[in-house]
């Protein structure tokens, strides 16, 4: 190994697709490509989540690619929407092939592969490319599977469950070491037992640069029509895991409030379900808007007046942290978090909004209500937030401790 590694990182998610796993793919890469590693990211093509290959990637079984430093290999992916769970399965199963079959031997040779979940189709390609390429192998964990999608009652079968169960707990013990983005990560781990030194838990952040409020409101509202109102947002996937449909109800409570606009940004399985519950209660104060790029982002959190981080009343997202809290932080917006556990928590500590309970559409109803004519509040949750994301949260600072950890377990093996 030279003085820094060669990663191959990878991941069925990669820019330009939105969401958390290709923005902390994208945002970790490209800082450790500055700090003069080299970084390989082997991804499928983009689709998620509207399960639609964007033109310029048409055509093709296998690609390269150079992006700000970042080696990009592409390789087959079955494009599915997020919604269905078996087309969902045959996308996973898909990459987790292609990226064996066409990405080993085509990568190069590197120092160490990290895996990246949300779901551990990833993580067997990882540990088998591994073995291949007889490198060692870095889980990355963000949600654990499969209790997350048997809590979403979308896997019921034991047998099933009990094999998915033996094949995770194969993944964290071949692994070299297992990273995590949520503390409870480590306790549930360790419960199951997993030894703590094996694991380590880098959270997501925020590009700083990115999210800074540049933005007057008023002239963003102007832009979009929503001058005079104040804005209720949700951006983000509009999933089975969101808890959306609740919105649609505080929506409906509130509805004789010709002030307050609710405005979805996303997309999503279950956006046209949305949609036609709007239509069904006759909601003219709700806005779905469709998903925007990065860069566009910034704008629709500097007009909200308040930010909605919702999902579903489940033990599982107890152990969840939304990425988009720190993107609403930096933009010194106050959350409205309805979501129990660390997210709340880590909310609560940095006095940046304040908690409702999830899937309680008169409790989100009353949250609004109490922060719609406090100003001042609403300016001091998001300054406060802005604090708090600087000093624990900023990306730079995690890549570098990530790529430290990367370094040391590496000389730990003599590579």
């Amino acid at each position: 190994m030279a003085d820094q590694p060669h990663i191959l990182y990878l991941s069925q998610y990669f820019p330009p697709e939105m969401g958390a796993p290709s923005a902390r793919v994208y945002e970790l890469s490209r800082r450790w490509v500055k700090a003069e590693a080299r970084v390989t990211v082997l991804t499928g093509f983009p689709n998620h989540p509207t399960g639609v290959i964007p033109e310029e990637y048409r055509g093709y079984h296998y690609l390269k690619e150079k992006k700000d430093g970042i080696d990009v290999v592409r390789t087959y992916i079955y494009a599915a929407p997020n919604k269905g769970f078996f087309k969902r399965i045959l996308s996973y199963m898909s990459f987790m092939m292609s990226s064996i079959v066409q990405g080993t031997g085509k990568v190069g040779e590197q120092d160490v592969i990290i895996a990246t979940s949300p779901q551990f189709f990833v993580g067997i390609a990882g540990y088998i490319i591994s073995r291949l390429k007889g490198l060692p192998f870095i889980f990355e964990v963000r949600d654990l599977w499969p209790e997350s999608i048997v809590q979403l009652g979308l896997l019921r079968n034991k047998y099933a469950i009990r094999f998915l169960q033996w094949v995770e707990m194969f993944l964290y013990r071949k692994a070299l070491h297992v990273v995590g983005v949520a503390d409870s990560t480590y306790d549930v781990l360790t419960s199951r037992g997993l030894k703590g030194h094996k694991i380590s838990i880098i959270k997501n952040g925020v590009d700083l640069n990115l999210f800074k409020n540049n933005y007057d409101a008023d002239t963003v509202k102007r832009h979009k029509n929503l001058q005079e109102k104040f804005v209720i947002s949700y951006i983000g996937t509009h999933g089975l895991s969101h808890a959306l449909d609740k919105v649609l109800d505080t929506a409906h409570l509130m509805r004789n409030d010709p002030d307050c606009i609710f405005l979805l940004v996303g997309e999503g399985a279950e956006k046209e379900k949305l949609k036609d519950k709007a239509r069904r209660l006759n909601l003219n104060n709700v806005i779905f808007h469709d998903q925007v790029g990065k860069s566009e982002l910034p704008k629709f959190y500097a007009l909200s007046d308040i930010v909605l981080v919702t999902l579903r009343k489940l033990p599982l997202f107890k152990q969840v942290i939304p990425s988009k809290i720190f993107e609403i932080m930096a933009m010194r917006r106050p959350i409205l978090i309805s979501v129990d556990g660390e997210a709340r928590k880590i909310v609560q500590d940095a006095g940046a909004g304040v908690f409702s309970e999830p899937e309680n559409a008169d409790k989100l109803m009353t949250q609004i209500q109490f922060l719609k004519p406090h100003a001042d509040i609403r300016a001091e949750m998001g300054q406060n937030g802005f604090n708090y994301v600087h000093e624990h949260f900023n990306r730079d600072r995690l890549a570098d401790y990530y790529l430290n950890l990367i370094k040391t377990l590496l000389q730990r093996r003599g590579v």
